[in-house]
């Protein structure tokens, strides 16, 4: 099976063509963060992100603006990525229906529970301190795929992957036969290739943001390209 690339990109002006040039890189989705002010899961760089898209006035409404321009551009799954509390704000209903009008495939709420609003069909996060009914629970009701926080703390580059991860995995699939991608702590072609030889994919956030901001889509378009090349390697 092919391994699968998701790219994680905060929502902004520039978002759109940084989009484009990540699929060109062959990202095979992408997960579009929507900025919140107290974003507890999320490292320095996703958190400066976020400050600055906040700062440049991406409210919800220009998320989803954002949204509908990066989906008149490409093809792959459009996933926002955001927080309870901006649903709350907006109003769950109405959020899911302006979201999926503007392109969205599913959502990622980082803080909210299961068992919570189980109208907006989402995909599920579970961790290595998630216990085995939690993450079979999870699997249930996740929306296509599994999404595997590799270890206990926030987003970010790391030196090597969580020796978490492999726990996770060999758990997750006694229990599931859903798609399982890895994210946190993955940066390097090197840290991907070894996160998809246990999982089914994996997921780059902090670093793709990092690139993104110094070096522009063609450097995005380089980065994602490293990525997908050291996946496609494992691919037979």
């Amino acid at each position: 099976m092919t391994k699968r690339l998701s790219i994680y990109l905060m929502a902004g002006r520039d978002t759109p063509a940084l989009a484009e040039a990540a699929v060109d890189g062959g990202a095979d989705w992408l997960e579009i963060g929507f900025p919140f002010s107290d974003p507890l899961a999320d490292g320095p760089v996703i958190r400066l992100a976020a400050e600055h898209a906040l700062a440049v006035g991406m409210r919800t409404r220009a998320c989803l603006e954002c949204l509908a321009e990066i989906r008149s551009r490409v093809d792959v799954p459009l996933v926002p990525m955001t927080y309870a509390s901006l649903l709350e704000a907006y109003g769950y209903e109405r959020f899911e229906a302006d979201a999926r009008e503007a392109g969205a495939t599913s959502f990622i709420v980082a803080d909210l529970p299961i068992e919570a609003n189980p109208e907006l069909r989402r995909v599920q996060l579970v961790a290595p301190t998630s216990t085995d009914e939690r993450i079979e629970l999870a699997a249930e009701r996740t929306d296509g795929w599994l999404y595997l926080v590799s270890l206990t703390g926030t987003t970010g580059a790391r030196a090597a992957v969580s020796d978490q991860l492999a726990g996770l995995v060999e758990r997750a699939r006694a229990l599931t036969e859903v798609p399982l991608l890895a994210g946190f702590g993955i940066a390097t072609p090197e840290q991907a290739a070894r996160a998809a030889e246990l999982a089914d994919g994996v997921i780059v956030g902090s670093r793709a943001v990092q690139v993104a901001a110094e070096s522009g889509a063609d450097g995005l378009r380089e980065y994602v390209a490293s990525i997908r090349e050291a996946l496609s390697a494992l691919h037979v």
